[in-house]
């Protein structure tokens, strides 16, 4: 149960950070630093306990992997989406006075689905090398490699999909305003697609990585 509650607290603040600073606290350079910086900090805090995936992407491609068992799947994703959602409110109560000036994003549909595949590949190709592979076993890197991987996806293409690279952020910017709800298919879509060509990948590099 612990590590459910981890993937819940390590979401929330993820979740939390993005709402705070890239749907309320305007554009610039602050907003992905802040989030690349939060994921970081969490992953240290909980990747001992619950393997820190706050993000049912990097779910699917750690079980894909062989590192999730599959009674562990389902309980990370309902404490992600829960994470998420409670980190939505808690932003919208904290910025009660800027939620209705949440401007719509309109993503199109081709390069949006093609900027998220591509970063939610980058994501979880990376969190598969560096902290589930035998060779970087017992590394202190990983959790800077995986925000600083976040903060890249971010200042590349946030301005083509809103740089979610995370279903349960996803659901968030739904839950935000940020974008419709019409739209999440196409980040659920890329995204899932993405972290299971990222972990056959691995799996096709490293055959003996059992």
């Amino acid at each position: 149960m612990n590590k459910y509650l981890y993937e819940f607290i390590g979401t929330f603040f993820l979740v939390l950070t993005i709402g705070c600073t890239a749907i309320f606290g305007g554009d610039g350079v602050i907003p992905p630093l802040a989030i690349g910086s939060a994921l970081m900090v969490m992953i240290y805090a909980g990747g001992h306990l619950c393997g820190a995936h706050y993000n049912p992407a990097v779910t699917l491609g750690v079980f894909i992997r062989g590192k999730c068992p599959a009674g562990d799947v389902l309980p990370y994703i309902i404490a992600q989406l829960v994470g998420a959602a409670a980190a939505a409110f808690a932003a919208k109560y904290l910025f009660a006075a800027k939620v209705a000036q949440v401007a719509l994003f309109i993503p199109v549909t081709g390069p949006a689905m093609l900027a998220e595949f591509l970063f939610t590949f980058a994501l979880v190709y990376v969190i598969l090398n560096v902290a589930t592979a035998k060779a970087t076993a017992g590394n202190s890197n990983y959790g800077l490699a995986i925000g600083f991987t976040v903060l890249v996806g971010a200042f590349s293409v946030g301005g083509i999909s809103c740089g979610a690279f995370n279903p349960a952020v996803a659901f968030a910017l739904c839950l935000y305003g940020k974008i419709s709800w019409s739209c999440i298919w196409l980040y659920l879509v890329a995204e899932f697609a993405a972290a299971a060509v990222a972990a056959l990948a691995f799996k096709a590099c490293n055959p003996e990585d059992k």
